[in-house]
Formats: C-alpha cells, sequence, structure tokens
C-alpha cells in the first residue's frame, strides 16, 4: 500500500526554509571549531555516509544523492564555483549536517524531510551550474584519456573547458556549412557564382 501526499510551498512558504537555511548555517558555522569550507565539507560528508545505510522515504534518498555532486563542486579547485554559488552550496550542507534544524534528524521518518527540501532548493537555484559541473567533469576525464594522463594529476580549469567547447562549438557550425554545400541539403538558390 502506498500513499500519496501532496504539499505545495508558495514562494512565501519557500522564503521561510531559505530564512530557516540561512539561519541554521550561520548557527552551525558559530558552533563548530572549523567555520571554513572544509570542516563544513568534512562534517556533510560525514552525515551523508551516516544515512547511506537508513532506511530513508524515497523523497529524502533522491534529495541526499545530489549532496556527492555539491561537495564535489565546492572541493573541485579546477571547476572554481563562483563564490555566490559557493556560499549557496556552503549554506546547504552546513544546515543539512547540522542536527538543530527544523526537524531534528533523529526524528524517526521526517527527520531529514527539512534537509531534502534544503538540498531541492539549493539543486533547483543552480541547476545550470549543476549541469555545467557535471560537463566540466566528463570532458576532464574525457581529457585525461585523451592525453594518457591520470585523472587525479590532470590540473584543467573551468577556461580551458570554456575554450574547448567554444572550439567544438566553431567546428560543428563549420562541419555543418560545408555539408550543407556539398549536397547534404541546403544550398544558395538566389545567387549562382559562375
Amino acid at each position: 500500500m502506498s500513499l500519496d501526499i501532496s504539499i505545495t510551498f508558495n514562494d512565501s512558504d519557500l522564503q521561510l526554509f531559505v530564512e530557516a537555511r540561512n539561519r541554521r548555517a550561520e548557527d552551525a558555522l558559530k558552533k563548530t571549531e572549523t567555520q571554513d569550507a572544509a570542516g563544513i565539507v568534512a562534517a556533510a560528508r560525514s552525515l551523508v555516509e551516516e544515512t547511506r545505510g537508513k532506511a530513508l522515504p524515497d523523497f529524502v534518498t533522491t534529495r541526499l544523492k545530489h549532496l556527492d555532486t555539491m561537495i564535489a563542486m565546492v572541493e573541485d579547485v579546477g571547476f572554481g564555483l563562483p563564490e555566490a554559488n559557493r556560499d549557496n552550496v556552503l549554506a546547504a550542507l552546513a544546515y543539512f549536517s547540522s542536527p538543530d534544524d527544523l526537524v531534528p534528524d533523529d526524528v524517526p521518518v521526517l527527520g531529514f524531510l527539512d534537509d531534502a527540501i534544503v538540498i531541492e532548493l539549493c539543486v533547483r537555484e543552480l541547476q545550470p551550474e549543476i549541469e555545467a559541473y557535471d560537463d566540466f567533469h566528463r570532458w576532464r576525464d574525457n581529457e585525461a584519456t585523451r592525453r594518457g594522463e591520470n585523472k587525479a594529476g590532470l590540473t584543467l580549469n573551468r577556461v580551458e573547458w570554456a575554450e574547448a567547447r567554444r572550439v567544438e562549438t566553431l567546428e560543428r557550425m563549420h562541419r555543418r556549412r560545408s555539408e550543407s554545400y556539398t549536397g547534404g541539403g541546403w544550398g544558395p538558390s538566389l545567387f549562382k557564382v559562375r
């Protein structure tokens, strides 16, 4: 037997979660001995590992899967996540790793519900950046393979990735243009060169 429950949050409801996330993130930063990004990431990573074996609702586990990508984005120096986005991710990670959030984590079944909502808000806000990171990560892995180098030792950055994508787009445009003139489809019909 399954039970469907639908909850709709309007903009003011969502703003309450954002404000709570920001307050809890600030509180978490004040309470921790390490108030730096590394401490926040380590605490979040530790809690992610703890939750892997727990039976949690699908809504929660689906959102928790995003945490690995969020952590990787913050730690990846080559990607260079913009500061505002980095702060947003760190706030979500600090909220997640704080046991004193809106719904305490040790409450059975519902303990991570608020965390999942905060993670979902962060993911929605940063969706283009997350997609870009996934592309950057694949590109960097492909470059390592192409160059025959160790992925861990390869230091490629966001600027090189963007340039590679620019060159790739130009080559695709030129290829399409040349295909259209060699019988592959469209050709100029108004003007003929003799």
